[in-house]
């Protein structure tokens, strides 16, 4: 094992993935891309070029084809594979279920082929918190009972038996496992940051588009929970916090320590009228917004406890709401129309 060793990154130019790129450079890895840009931008690779001041090493190519995928292992002789190649969006997945199990778990029997026929058996997957379905309680800690309320949900759930039943296989196999609650944020330069596909699935997005002119108001589902003002409490982590965390994974599987499963995120909960006015305060805009009725599957609390984490990996966030909303503000008002066709910076 060098002492720089190559770690791949699926799904790379995404949103997280982008950031552990940064991340993993700064820590000294050297990684590499994989991407077929179906839910990114190419413009992505001159940006972490400029951030980095490196040159990017990107293979353009899906996760489903495993003659490429052990191809890019061999040729630069990979240490550990981050998987962030899935589909994401729970409405969707719930509209066209196929879609999702084909490439969310396809693609994770796929990259195991590759990974399992080159000899690269150390994985970090980016799973989800979803896995945990309608919680009886918070804070959530890992050995809570799984379920989900979705199909994309059921992809994470799955993809993580698979892992286990690898490692049952072979003792060789050494997963991280890194269960996200809600990334946020963006690197604080503001050329990078998180650019959904129409309509945005997630309330920080949302609210960031609201504040930029691009919608007209936010709409609060449910006013009436069990929360101090009503609605619906996250946690929302910081995705400069959250790469970190993928580095610390990716050095502990390298070190030889076992396959673990951890929640990340802050351990504490945001009501959303929290994130609103805490975005109203990093952007100085006002953010419009109104009550509509509760959407089915949404819980009043759901936030993470994250001692595990910080005892395995020695990592937990640092970041507040506020470096939250900051960093999203800056990358929003410098990019409105996200990558597609925003102003040089």
């Amino acid at each position: 094992m060098t002492s720089c060793p190559c770690i791949l990154l699926t799904g790379g130019a995404g949103f997280i993935g982008s950031h552990t790129y940064i991340a993993l450079t700064q820590a000294g890895f050297k990684p590499v891309i994989l991407d077929d840009f179906s839910n990114s931008n190419p413009i992505v690779l001159e940006r972490l070029q400029r951030i980095t001041g490196q040159d990017v090493v990107c293979q353009r190519g899906n996760v489903a084809d495993v003659a490429l995928v052990q191809s890019v292992i061999e040729r630069y002789q990979i240490g550990a594979v981050i998987h962030f190649a899935g589909f994401k969006a729970v409405g969707e997945s719930v509209a066209q279920p196929l879609k999702y199990f084909d490439n969310n778990l396809g693609g994770m029997v796929s990259l195991l082929r590759a990974m399992n026929a080159a000899s690269c058996r150390s994985l970090v997957f980016s799973s989800s918190a979803t896995v945990y379905g309608d919680p009886a309680s918070t804070p959530i800690t890992e050995d809570f009972p799984r379920s989900h309320t979705n199909p994309y949900g059921h992809t994470k759930l799955v993809c993580e038996d698979m892992l286990a039943a690898m490692c049952v296989a072979d003792p060789a196999w050494r997963m991280g496992v890194l269960r996200y609650f809600n990334p946020v944020g963006a690197h604080p330069s503001g050329l990078i940051g998180e650019d959904p596909a129409g309509l945005p699935n997630n309330l920080m997005p949302f609210v960031a588009q609201v504040a930029v002119g691009k919608r007209p108001f936010l709409n609060v589902y449910g006013n009436d929970y069990a929360t101090p003002d009503g609605t619906g409490v996250r946690d929302y982590i910081h995705v400069q916090d959250l790469a970190q965390a993928h580095v610390a994974a990716v050095q502990t599987l390298l070190q030889g320590d076992p396959s673990f499963t951890v929640n990340v995120g802050t351990g504490q909960g945001h009501s959303v009228l929290e994130v609103v006015q805490a975005f109203e305060q990093a952007s100085g805009q006002s953010i419009p917004y109104q009550f509509a009725p509760r959407r089915a599957g949404d819980v009043a609390q759901c936030y993470a406890d994250v001692t595990l984490a910080q005892h395995l990996l020695g990592w937990r966030a640092k970041l507040t709401l506020s470096d939250m909303c900051a960093d999203a503000w800056r990358w929003q008002s410098g990019n409105p129309s996200g990558y597609s066709d925003s102003p040089a910076i």
